[in-house]
């Protein structure tokens, strides 16, 4: 008869740590089981000695939990599923490296899966993250438009809607303020003393784009200034198209914008190139704001891009942070847009007077 508390003959040791219990954990630090247990978990009132004896002994023998058993017995996986439709990432990441990083502070893993918009993809893998008993789950994409929502119900479980959103009064959505950030941006150029501020942007089939537009002409009624006919731009998400929205801006008689504001750093990065072929200083001719932040391209870009930052991770946060209410019992819902930030730098020229004195 072989004793686990007297040590395995070598050829056994490997097999018998997937199966190793807490009972072995208890027996080989001469504690209780529920002693045992609490030290494990770190709870209940035992004596640091006690609790680092049970923790060696653990690490030593190769005890790992059993997570379907504790789920079980506490009615909860621990788990919380992501359903992504973008597989570049470029808005998804931040949004899931934040969420991640808040849920795992209360011990939960996360499941991500990546639908790429195809329907039947994207119910198979509801149904596996189903399947996994997962405690929430975080719908999110690559471009915050509508969407459907997740049918058929899912069964109680949460979830939340981030940088896309659903119609549904029972839903929560969070989303970036688009038309808060074209504000900030116009309100920029606008204080800096820019006059005539033309707007070049992404396909109107985005909603973004509208609301953006819709806050780059707010912005310039608060200064008394208006768009006149041309200025507004809506095109393609590329740097060739901001070029060539420049070009065609400047090829005009009339008079020719003082600043563009962006609807993408793309497309900022393709107005500032155009804008130096033409023989144009950015920004003491003209300045340019982006939309964004996209370090590669706003930092890199010459001059580097003042741009609007959605603030992804924040949004990443506060859906960590809604979910956990949520699977605390929480009842939350509604649209929640969350305010975006200008982070300046030297494409718009920030002081204006020294920009004139520089061009003389």
């Amino acid at each position: 008869m072989i004793d686990l508390s007297d040590g395995l003959p070598p050829e056994d040791e490997t097999l018998a740590q997937s199966t190793r219990t807490i009972r072995d954990v208890a027996r080989r630090a001469g504690v209780s089981i529920g002693t045992a247990s609490k030290a494990l978990n770190a709870s209940g009132r035992l004596s640091a000695e006690t609790r680092a004896r049970v923790l060696r002994v653990a690490g030593e023998i190769g005890y790992r939990p059993n997570d379907l058993a504790h789920s079980l017995h506490r009615a909860r996986s621990m788990t919380v599923g992501i359903l992504s439709n973008d597989s570049f990432g470029r808005f998804t990441f931040p949004i899931v490296e934040a969420l991640e990083r808040s849920l795992s502070d209360s011990g939960i893993a996360v499941f991500m899966c990546n639908a790429t918009d195809d329907p039947e993809r994207e119910r198979r893998h509801i149904d596996q993250l189903l399947g996994k008993r997962i405690d929430g789950l975080v719908v999110t994409a690559r471009r915050n438009d509508r969407r459907a929502p997740i049918e058929p119900a899912v069964g109680g479980v949460p979830v939340v809607y981030v940088f896309t959103h659903v119609e549904r009064p029972d839903a929560l959505c969070l989303l970036p303020d688009d038309q808060g950030g074209a504000q900030l941006a116009v309100r920029h150029l606008a204080a800096l003393g820019r006059k005539r501020i033309a707007h070049v942007t992404g396909p109107e089939r985005f909603e973004a784009v509208r609301l953006r537009a819709s806050g780059y002409r707010a912005a310039l009624a608060e200064f008394g200034l208006s768009a006149r006919a041309g200025d507004y731009c809506p095109g393609r998400w590329s740097e060739a198209w901001g070029r060539e929205a420049v070009r065609d801006l400047f090829s005009k008689r009339r008079g020719a914008p003082d600043a563009i504001f962006c609807g993408s750093d793309q497309i900022a990065r393709g107005a500032v190139d155009a804008l130096r072929e033409m023989g144009l200083a950015v920004p003491v001719d003209v300045a340019v704001v982006g939309f964004d932040n996209w370090d590669v391209m706003a930092e890199a870009a010459r001059p580097p891009l003042t741009s609007v930052d959605m603030n992804l991770g924040a949004l990443g946060r506060d859906a960590g942070a809604c979910l956990l209410d949520m699977m605390g019992g929480r009842s939350i819902a509604g649209v929640r847009r969350l305010p975006c930030s200008l982070v300046v730098r030297d494409s718009c020229g920030a002081d204006r007077t020294q920009e004139i004195e520089r061009k003389a």
